[in-house]
C-alpha cells in the first residue's frame, strides 16, 4: 500500500532500525555513571550528538536532545524569551509555522506578552522586508521554519536573518521539514527538529541554541543535556535517531532529484487531469518530496476515505477532515482553496509505478465524490435574468455553501450578486477562493442574523 504521507512521519529508515537494535544491547546504562557501562553509553550519546550537530551545521556543544520536535520549540521559545524579557516580551512569527509555535504564542501572550504574526503570500512564503517591519525595538525573538509542513515552500531563511540580526532579534527556525534533505540557510541563532520526520524513531528532538544566544531555561533545573531537557536521555532512540539523520543526508542529494521529478509530475498531470483543482505552495522554492492540491466541490474527509480504500495514504488540510471543522492555518494565511485538500509527501524510495498509478485513480475519485454531492457540470454560463439571489446554506458544511453558489451564479444578471448565508467557517476561505478561481468578484463578508452573509458579484 503506498504510504504518501511522509511530512507527518516517515517510515522508519534501515540504518534507523539497525543502530536502535544496537544501542539496545550497548546503551542502555545511565549515559551520567562512570563505570564501565556508563562510559559506554556516554561514548554512544557524544558521538551521536556529534553526528547531528555535523547536520545541523553547529557545535556538538550547542545542541541537545528533547523528547519530541514540539518539546524542543517550546523549550527554545520559552528559554530565548525569558533570556531576553529584559528586551522586551514581544514575539513575530510567519502565519504559517507549526501549531507548536502557534501554541507557545499563545501561551506567551495569556502570560502577558504579545506576538505579531507576519502575513504570507499565496505561495505561503514571508517577504523578507514584511518580516523585518514586523520587528519591534521590544521583539525578544523571532521564529521562521524553514519549509512549511503543508504546502512545502521554503522560507528565504537567510534574508529573514539578515533582518533580524540588523535589528539585534534571535531568529528561532523550525527544521523539522528540511533538515534531512539538507543544511538550513546561515543567520539562525536557535534550531529545532524531530527525527520522526526524516526516518529516525519517534520521540527524539533537536534543539540546538548557539553560543552567545540569551537562554534561560524554564520548569525545574536538571542535570542532563544542559539543563535544557528533562529527564533521562532515550539513548537507543537518540543514537538511531542521528544515524538515520546522518544516512538521510548522504542520500539526499540523489533522493531528491528523483522525488522532486516525481512531485513535478504530480503537480503536472492533477492539474490537467482533474478540472476545478488548485496546486499550492511555491513551484520551484520548495521541499522535494511535497506537493498539495485544492480539489473545488470536494468532500475532504470523503475524499481521503476513497483514497485509502484505493490503498493510498495521504493527508489534507480541508476542515471536514479536523475536529474543530477549522481549515488548515496555512492555507487560510495563503488564501487558497481549502476544500478537497490532499497533502501528497513521497517518503524516500517511493516508487514511480505507484505515483503513475495514484494518478490514474485519483480523477475518477475525484469525479465520484463530486457526484454523490451534487456538485455542477462545468458549463458555459449564459447571462441569466435574476438582479439577485440568496442561498441558504445555514448549518451545512463546506464544500456544500460553494456548491450551492455555483449552481445558481448563472440564475443572476452579470453584475448583479448572490449572497450565501452560511455558518461554517471554512466558507471565509473557499468562497472568496472560489472566485478567485472562477473569475467572479468576492464583494465581502456581511453580518447576519445567523452565520455571516457572503457577497458574490458575477463579471462574467
Amino acid at each position: 500500500m503506498p504510504y504518501f504521507d511522509a511530512a507527518s512521519a516517515a517510515p522508519l529508515h534501515p540504518v534507523a532500525r539497525q543502530a536502535l537494535l544496537a544501542a539496545l544491547d550497548e546503551g542502555w546504562a545511565d549515559p551520567a555513571r562512570l563505570y564501565r557501562e556508563g562510559r559506554r553509553a556516554r561514548l554512544l550519546l557524544d558521538a551521536a550528538r556529534e553526528a547531528a550537530a555535523e547536520a545541523v551545521g553547529c557545535r556538538p556543544d550547542e545542541l541537545v536532545f528533547t523528547s519530541s520536535g514540539t518539546t524542543a520549540v517550546h523549550a527554545g521559545i520559552a528559554g530565548a524569551l525569558s533570556g531576553r524579557r529584559r528586551v522586551g516580551r514581544h514575539l513575530a512569527l510567519s502565519a504559517v509555522e507549526h501549531s507548536s509555535v502557534l501554541h507557545s504564542a499563545a501561551a506567551h501572550e495569556a502570560a502577558g506578552g504579545s506576538f505579531t504574526e507576519v502575513p504570507v503570500d499565496r505561495t505561503g512564503a514571508v517577504d523578507p522586508a514584511v518580516y523585518g517591519g514586523a520587528l519591534r525595538a521590544d521583539t525578544a525573538l523571532a521564529c521562521l521554519q524553514s519549509a512549511n509542513h503543508e504546502v512545502g515552500t521554503e522560507q528565504p531563511v537567510a534574508e529573514v536573518a539578515a533582518r533580524c540580526a540588523d535589528a539585534g532579534v534571535p531568529l528561532l527556525v523550525d527544521a523539522a521539514q528540511s533538515l534531512g534533505w539538507g543544511p538550513v540557510q546561515e543567520g539562525w541563532s536557535l534550531l529545532t527538529a524531530s527525527a520522526h520526520k526524516w526516518g529516525g524513531p519517534a520521540g527524539v528532538g533537536l534543539l540546538a541554541v548557539r553560543k552567545g544566544v540569551r537562554f534561560a531555561a524554564q520548569g525545574p533545573a536538571g542535570e542532563r543535556e544542559s539543563g535544557r531537557a528533562a529527564g533521562f536521555e532515550n539513548l537507543p532512540a537518540i543514537v538511531a535517531a542521528a544515524a538515520s539523520l546522518r544516512a538521510v543526508r548522504s542520500e539526499a542529494a540523489a533522493e531528491s532529484g528523483r522525488l522532486r521529478a516525481l512531485v513535478d509530475r504530480i503537480r503536472s498531470v492533477v492539474a490537467e487531469r482533474v478540472p476545478d483543482v488548485e496546486v499550492v505552495g511555491d513551484p520551484v522554492r520548495r521541499l522535494p518530496h511535497l506537493v498539495t492540491f485544492s480539489c473545488l466541490y470536494v468532500d475532504g474527509e470523503t475524499l481521503l476515505h476513497e483514497l485509502d480504500r484505493r490503498e493510498f495514504s495521504v493527508s489534507s488540510g480541508s476542515s471536514c477532515t479536523s475536529s474543530t471543522l477549522v481549515p488548515s492555518h496555512v492555507l487560510r494565511a495563503m488564501g487558497v482553496l481549502s476544500e478537497g485538500n490532499v497533502r501528497v509527501s513521497l517518503p524516500p524510495g517511493t516508487a514511480g509505478a505507484d505515483v503513475d498509478r495514484f494518478l490514474e485513480v485519483l480523477p475518477g475519485v475525484v469525479a465520484e465524490v463530486r457526484e454523490r454531492l451534487g456538485a455542477p457540470v462545468p458549463a458555459p454560463l449564459s447571462p441569466g435574468p435574476a438582479a439577485s439571489l440568496v442561498v441558504d446554506a445555514l448549518g451545512r458544511r463546506c464544500p456544500v455553501p460553494v456548491i450551492e453558489l455555483a449552481k445558481v451564479i448563472g440564475e443572476v444578471a452579470v453584475g448583479a450578486t448572490v449572497t450565501v448565508l452560511a455558518d461554517d467557517e471554512a466558507a471565509r476561505l473557499d468562497i472568496p477562493a472560489w472566485c478567485e478561481m472562477r473569475g467572479q468578484e468576492y464583494v465581502g463578508e456581511e453580518p447576519a442574523d445567523r452565520g455571516s452573509a457572503h457577497v458574490v458579484r458575477r463579471l462574467s
